[in-house]
């Protein structure tokens, strides 16, 4: 056999430029075959492509050239989600243009993918800050205004003073902002606003169709939306005034013990207006956390108004408090404290010495047991809660609820966690937002035939703000209507809406609109979508707003844009550290000689410490080059390595020893076809055939289920099993099949492989190879034989046996006789091709 070694170095780029020449991934949308969609979720250009994507992109590569493989017309598209932060704080930092620091990762980030060989239509590419796509993006914008989905309204907003934009509650953490770190303020602007809680409804009753989705995914999204059922009631205040409340526990009134306001809720206001110390802590409150998942970890502080609200059945009077945890968008902006029943409420009442009074139990008998140190929020009955007592927690709600409407007092109601998506934002780098400002006219609509809106290139960014609100000329404009001197918007829009409709976009890309309604109905909802579970909530959640906004408005004719979704696991890998000061320095795999006995700097050849395995990241320094990886081991281990070991759904650790191991069986591979076609002489190897069949079956299965690590060790063992096998036409044949079973992972190969067996085309664009059924039978089965239920002996037997020959042996069976040791067989239950019990 030839001692040549397969070379990545050359066939990559050779059979990448073939494919390209040959137009093999260029979605036909006219094609008469089945459509498929594949579509991962599209890269932020941040100048280099880590592995977590090439892991993600791997997996939908491998569906995609499946799909084409069998029969379909696949659309496998790739862009750049390219506005955003932090092309303009490189703008800031370096003193380069936000546009042409996008373009140069775009073009370094395009390459790296290319070395990789996946299967996308470049055709169709596109990056979200072209003029061509957010111009189409106004032009939806304002489809969605006229459709009374789009208003402006003023809002108390997180503001961050270094960035000087808006933030969304998301992007505050432990009240900073999640780029900059600065302390959040809190701000009154005028924002604009798309009413998604319009379809609450239909987003909440939608995910139950979404069978192909994961169900932890589908969960987040329901917690999200929140819905939820109860009763929203008025305390009489002590002042002559009332608070409003609402609460899914309406059950549990006769445990309140105090009434919580928002630091920003009009009582504390009020309060606040007369009292420097009110107002001290409501500054001091708009200074911290500002998220519900924020809130629920911060220390629970409280300023007592003086004022007494009246419970509506005990007349007693409840302190109401100015309270940090609760929030204005939540809501009425003030709650019912019932301490025994709500671990928030039972903190809060511990600091302040409120009675916390159980008015849930197991049982009536439990009616006084203590709290163990935290309130209980389960089912039971009601104690403590006169003539709710001995009811169980749904009927004392009801009851609540109707004695509360037949008072005057409150009403049932149904209301959602879901709020209005805030899409202003303060910056340069991102959409404008196609309005116009006139003194005269009011908020003016940019006439559709003067879209795009496009940025001004001559931007200044030395001093901190938004530069479109600044620049000189670009936001004078003249009214549409009026024609006097009127304002351009400046906001631009959050860079969600980006990704909110480009799956459409990509499928259909007419220049005079952003798309086509028969064209998209050509390939949506997209078949397989794939990408991290970070995405679950927002991203998600605002697509498929973005889909049934635009079907109300006629424009698309489904309402679910992904049918199936895929959260792939995360790529990670141990880090390197060393403690400097009060601060630690982090080190690259690169920088590190591993041993056995542990860790040294190349540098110096001094010992760093091994931490955690944990997710790449480039603060730790524990990022892998998918460069460095393809020169030295070739695309196609790189991908199978992306592919193996873990289930696609869970982490991936990072290993040497793996990626080496990956680029060796590249070359078990390339040898079992090195010399051309194998002898098809020989004694016939039946079991072979059966094995290459099950394989092709199994192979084909699992990516279908983008089960790809049970795929890859199907090839093993088929691959082991021609590497041993002797001559036979059935070796000959399972030879000839391997370039195509192996294609979608190590597509290079696979064409190489081909090429040296002298197949004629581009594997490619091969079908999939056929599967004997017959091969696929099995002829024989394993029966288990038990004594009184255990396990005594097992027959390999035709498939089929009747059950009387099934006895029949079992009962002759030596080590079921020995284990009967002479006891009377009274009864045998035979179980066709699994079992046979014997009852002695």
């Amino acid at each position: 056999m030839t001692d040549q070694r397969f070379d990545p170095s050359a066939a990559d780029g050779r059979w990448q430029r073939a494919w390209e020449q040959a137009g093999t991934f260029t979605a036909d949308s006219d094609s008469s075959k089945p459509k498929s969609y594949v579509l991962e979720m599209f890269p932020y250009p941040s100048g280099r492509i880590h592995i977590g994507h090439v892991r993600n992109y791997t997996m939908g590569d491998v569906l995609a050239r499946y799909k084409r493989m069998t029969g379909h017309e696949v659309l496998h598209p790739m862009g750049w989600d390219a506005f955003g932060m932090p092309a303009e704080n490189a703008a800031m930092e370096k003193g380069v243009h936000p546009g042409g620091w996008t373009r140069d990762n775009i073009a370094n980030m395009k390459a790296q993918l290319k070395r990789i060989g996946f299967a996308l239509d470049w055709t169709r590419e596109f990056a979200t800050c072209d003029p061509e796509y957010y111009g189409h993006e106004q032009a939806l914008f304002l489809r969605l205004y006229e459709a009374g989905l789009v208003y402006r309204k003023e809002s108390e907003v997180n503001w961050d003073p270094v960035d000087m934009t808006v933030l969304a509650n998301e992007q505050v953490i432990d009240g900073k902002g999640w780029r900059s770190g600065a302390e959040v303020e809190k701000r009154k602007l005028s924002q604009w606003f798309l009413k998604i809680t319009q379809f609450a409804e239909e987003l909440l009753d939608g995910l139950g169709t979404l069978d192909k989705w994961p169900d932890k995914v589908r969960l987040m999204q329901e917690n999200w939306i929140g819905k939820s059922q109860g009763l929203q009631f008025r305390f009489d205040l002590s002042d002559g005034n009332q608070v409003e409340v609402y609460s899914t526990r309406p059950d549990t009134i006769f445990g309140a013990s105090f009434v919580a306001v928002a630091p920003d809720h009009p009582i504390a206001q009020g309060v606040a207006a007369n009292n420097c110390d009110a107002a001290k802590f409501i500054d001091q409150c708009k200074r911290g956390a500002t998220t519900a998942a924020a809130l629920e970890t911060a220390e629970k502080l409280g300023f007592d108004t003086g004022i007494g609200a009246v419970h509506p059945f005990t007349g007693q009077h409840l302190p109401v408090f100015i309270a940090n945890f609760v929030l204005m968008d939540y809501g009425t902006g003030a709650v019912m404290g019932v301490p025994g029943h709500d671990q928030r409420d039972f903190e809060f009442a511990t600091k302040y010495e409120l009675p916390i009074t159980r008015v849930v139990a197991r049982s009536a008998d439990d009616a006084d047991a203590p709290f163990a140190g935290e309130a209980e929020a389960g089912d039971g009955v009601l104690v403590h809660s006169d003539f709710l007592n001995g009811m169980a927690v749904e009927e004392a709600i009801a009851a609540v609820i109707v004695r509360a409407e037949a008072g005057g007092w409150g009403e049932g109601q149904t209301v959602w966690r879901l709020r209005d998506w805030g899409v202003s934002r303060q910056r340069y780098w991102g959409t404008p937002i196609p309005f116009i400002h006139c003194d005269a006219c009011g908020i003016v609509p940019v006439p559709e035939d003067q879209l795009p809106v496009t940025l001004p290139d001559d931007v200044d960014f030395k001093t901190p703000g938004n530069p479109l609100e600044r620049h000189p000329t670009w936001k004078h404009v003249d009214c549409p209507q009026c024609g006097a001197a009127a304002r351009r918007e400046t906001d631009t829009l959050d860079t969600f809406v980006d990704s909110s409709w480009y799956f459409l976009r990509f499928a259909s890309q007419p220049a005079d609109k952003p798309f086509d309604r028969d064209e998209v109905a050509k390939w949506l909802p997209v078949e397989q979508y794939i990408g991290g579970i970070e995405h679950a909530i927002l991203h998600l959640l605002y697509a498929r707003f973005w889909t049934r906004a635009l079907q109300h408005c006629g424009m698309i004719d489904f309402a679910e844009p992904f049918a199936s979704l895929f959260t792939q696991g995360m790529v990670t890998h141990e880090t390197y550290s060393r403690r400097e000061g009060d601060r630690d320095i982090w080190y690259g795999p690169e920088e590190i000689e591993r041993s056995s006995d542990g860790a040294v700097l190349v540098a110096d050849g001094q010992p760093v410490d091994i931490g955690k395995v944990v997710k790449m990241s480039k603060s730790k320094k524990n990022v892998v080059d998918p460069d460095a990886m393809v020169d030295r081991f070739g695309a196609d281990a790189v991908r199978w390595f992306m592919l193996s070991d873990s289930p696609p759904e869970r982490d991936l650790p990072w290993s040497e020893a793996g990626i080496e191991g990956c680029g060796r069986f590249v070359q078990r591979l390339w040898r079992i076809v090195a010399n051309g076609a194998p002898d098809a002489a020989g004694d016939a190897n039946p079991a072979l055939a059966k094995l290459m069949h099950r394989t092709i079956a199994g192979v084909a299965a699992d990516i279908e289920a983008l089960q790809f690590n049970k795929a890859v060790a199907k090839i093993y063992e088929l691959t082991g099993a021609v590497e041993k096998a002797g001559p036979s036409p059935e070796r000959a044949e399972a030879v000839a099949t391997l370039p195509r079973l192996v294609s979608p992972m190590m597509p290079h190969l696979a064409e190489s492989m081909a090429e040296a067996l002298g197949t004629g085309g581009l594997v490619a664009e091969a079908d999939w190879p056929t599967v004997d059924p017959a091969l696929l039978v099995d002829d024989e089965v394993t029966i288990a034989v038990q004594v009184k239920g255990k396990l005594r002996d097992t027959l390999t037997v035709a498939k089929g046996m009747p059950r009387e020959e099934l006895e029949a042996l079992a009962l002759a069976s030596e080590k079921v006789q020995r284990s009967l040791d002479g006891a009377e067989v009274r009864k045998v239950i035979v179980v066709p091709d699994r079992l046979v019990n014997i009852v002695a």
